[in-house]
């Protein structure tokens, strides 16, 4: 890495780049990305429930229970990036639906 590189890359101890949740867009491409991979053979790293499930569908439900070992690079136009870990985006609000989904699931079972 360039003297230069080095300088500008932050370690993160807080979100200072960007909006403190997942964009769509960053979604998106970690959803493909992660769909791809599943695709191609890796291992899933949940649980699922029996069935057939798409590679889109796997990426999404590993996503919102936040077990994708993947850190967001965020970067400036004056070459300052910061890596943000995923589940440091993961909003907590998205978190309690799914809870009170599941909730609401178990209740009609």
């Amino acid at each position: 890495m360039t003297e230069r590189a080095q300088a500008s890359f932050r370690e993160p101890e807080q979100i200072t780049i960007g909006p403190p949740k997942l964009t769509r867009f960053e979604k998106a491409r970690v959803v493909g990305a992660r769909a791809l991979q599943v695709s191609m053979g890796a291992p899933v790293l949940l649980e699922l429930p029996e069935g057939t499930m798409s590679p889109i569908d796997i990426a999404l439900v590993e996503l919102r229970e936040g077990v994708l070992p993947i850190s967001i690079r965020r970067s400036l136009p004056d070459g300052t990036s910061q890596n943000i870990p995923l589940k440091w985006l993961l909003v907590p609000e998205t978190l309690e639906e799914q809870r009170t989904a599941r909730g609401r699931k178990q209740e009609e079972d």
